[in-house]
């Protein structure tokens, strides 16, 4: 039920934001703190990953001035991860939702 209201709010946060290259606009700490929840979440679940490398280039960093259901949604990032597990790096599609005060609300790694 979660993943159809989270994809619910996505197509409207689509109608929301404003969109903003993450290269364009320099290093974000919004990236690092993304990263560093969600490869906490990861590691809860596998072990064995060693690190999340984002790929900073083409990382949209979306501001947003939404709710799903009454949670505000103040930024949007997505784009793609690479998990290191071992000696080998797995390309995923990244997604990371953060509410006021700069809370992660969700962090999302696709399986392939």
């Amino acid at each position: 039920m979660t993943v159809w209201k989270a994809t619910g709010a996505l197509a409207l946060l689509a109608a929301c934001v404003s969109v903003q290259s993450a290269a364009a606009q320099g290093p974000d700490p919004e990236l690092e703190l993304c990263r560093s929840t969600g490869l906490a979440a990861l590691r809860e679940r596998n072990p064995a990953i060693k690190d999340v490398t984002l790929d900073v280039e083409g990382m949209t960093v979306a501001k947003a001035n939404t709710k799903i259901e009454d949670t505000p949604i103040k930024t949007v990032v997505i784009g793609d991860a690479f998990l290191e597990k071992g000696k080998q790096d797995t390309r995923r599609t990244f997604l990371c939702l953060i509410g006021e005060k700069g809370k992660v609300l969700l962090t999302f790694f696709t399986d392939k």
